[in-house]
Formats: structure tokens, sequence, C-alpha cells
């Protein structure tokens, strides 16, 4: 009962505020692909996906313009927990063939029925002609539990990233899944939803890094940093709220595979800096398939 009062803080605080998490396939993180149905498989299995976003969010924030993307993502799940995956990400409508290759690896445990999470680490790799606002973190250690209320169920991630800039986030997710009780097509498949409210909290240090390593694209008037060590800097390495979204993933579901299309509403907040962010719908579309 002495973690009662914590826990029912957070989701309080879920309630009244809003964030972007990050989404969850059998594992898996922020970013590009991989769907939103919060399934665990507790088996081996390798899970193959492709997805098409409308614009690349990191953390809570954007890059100056729109980065509409591909990506195709690889996990691959062993029976007692432990996982490796890799990403690719090629932004379309610029030069770069593949702009970011992501690999890393984790476990995944489960304390109880109701609490469950994983610890992973992940290692981004760019081309050095990518515009992504990403491409200023290249390390990635992250950890996430959470726990299913029945009514509810709260998420609490925290990351570290380290490289070109270094900084600390911690995510607040709260959702709830539903799913069909009637098939459509046949016996064996139904529709899911599973829309969540989030918050995330950290630093920015990224964003400061990525206009220094951005500062020949001036013309787009937004990005240019007159001092890398003045304000601007320092106001990035303070931990605030930065974000607040709310976010409806609908499926469809067979046994082996799912399609899905989400909508995300993100409300920028404390943005110190270079980029100009503002709020912004995303639309995503997610097909993976699983291999048992």
């Amino acid at each position: 009962m002495r973690y009662f009062g914590a826990l029912l803080f957070i989701i309080t605080c879920n309630a009244l505020h809003a964030a972007a998490v990050k989404p969850f396939m059998v594992k898996y993180r922020d970013g590009y692909a991989v769907a939103d149905t919060d399934t665990v498989v507790r088996k081996t299995s390798v899970s193959a996906g492709i997805s098409y976003g409308s614009d690349a969010l990191f953390f809570g924030r954007t890059g100056p313009i729109k980065y509409p993307f591909m990506s195709t993502d690889l996990i691959i799940n062993t029976k007692p927990g432990f996982f490796v995956y890799g990403s690719a990400v090629k932004v379309l409508g610029y030069k770069p063939l593949v702009d970011e290759i992501d690999l890393g690896g984790g476990y995944y445990y489960r304390l109880s029925k109701k609490f469950t999470g994983t610890v992973s680490y992940t290692r981004f790799i760019f081309n050095k002609e990518a515009n992504i606002i990403k491409s200023s973190a290249s390390n990635d250690i992250n950890w996430k539990n959470s726990f299913d209320w029945k009514y509810l169920k709260t998420s609490a991630t925290v990351d570290y990233l380290f490289g070109k800039s270094y900084d600390v986030f911690t995510t607040i997710s709260n959702s709830k899944y539903f799913e069909s009780s009637f098939n459509i097509f046949n016996d064996q498949d139904f529709i899911s939803v599973n829309p969540s409210v989030n918050l995330i909290f950290g630093t920015q240090n990224f964003v400061q890094r990525y206009a220094v390593d951005h500062d020949t694209r001036l013309e787009v008037d937004n990005i240019a940093v007159v001092n890398e060590n003045g304000r601007r800097a320092r106001a990035n390495a303070k931990f605030n709220m930065l974000n607040y979204s709310f976010k409806i993933p609908l499926a469809y579901n067979m046994p082996h595979y799912t399609l899905e299309a989400s909508y995300k509403y993100s409300i920028p907040v404390n943005v110190e800096g270079v980029l100009k962010n503002r709020r912004e719908s995303f639309f995503n579309f997610t097909f993976y398939y699983v291999f048992y």
C-alpha cells in the first residue's frame, strides 16, 4: 500500500497532462516503425515491420521542416525475454538512400502479472547527409516499466542519450487497450484500439547540437546559433516538461500480422533554443508480421 499513493499520483498527472510516448511491439521504442499493440510474445519469434510516418518526431521535437519517412524493422525475441532488433529509415524526398540505421538489444521481464518492464541499449548510425533532428544523438539506454491497473495501464520510461550531446528523458503514459468482440472476415481476426495520453520531461541539448551541425540551413531562418554556449544552450540543459500528446492507434489483427493506422496530436512546451516547434498532427501507418 505504501506505493499506491505514488502510482495514483502518476495516474493523476497523466490525466491532467499529455505527451508523446514510445511505440511498442514485442518490445520497442521511440521513433519510427512498430505498432502500438502492446503485446509481448513470450516465445521465440521474429517480427518484421514496415511503416510510414508523416513527420519525424523525437522526444517531442521536430525539425525545421517536415520529414515524412519510411522505415523497416526486424525484432528477434527469445522465450527467456532477451531480444535484438534493427531498423532502417529513409526520409522521403531527400538524397540519402538510407538516412539512419538503428541496432540494439535488451531484456524483457515480468515481476508479476500486472508489472512488466524492459531494459535496452540502442546504437543510432546516421548518414552524414541526414537532416532529421534525431541525428544529433548516437546512443540510447532505455528503461521502461508498466503497471496494468485493469482499467488503465501506466508506463514510466527513462532514457539516457549520449554521443554528440547528452540528454535525460522521462516519459509517462496512460493507455487503455480495447479489442472487438466480433470478427470481420473470419473467426480469427479482430479490431483493436489503444488510445493513450502521454507526457515527456527532459533536457533538450540535442536541439542545440542539431542547430550547430546544420548551420548551413540558415535559409530556414529558425535554426541559426549566435553563441553555442550562450543563454539558449544553458536553457536547453534544464530538465523541463517538453511535450504533451494524445494518440489513437486503430489496428486490424490476425494471428500473425497487424495493420495499424494511428493519429497523434502533439503539443510541445518549453521550446528553447532554435527550433520553433508548434502543435502538430502526426499520421502513421504500420504493417508487421510475426514468425513463430
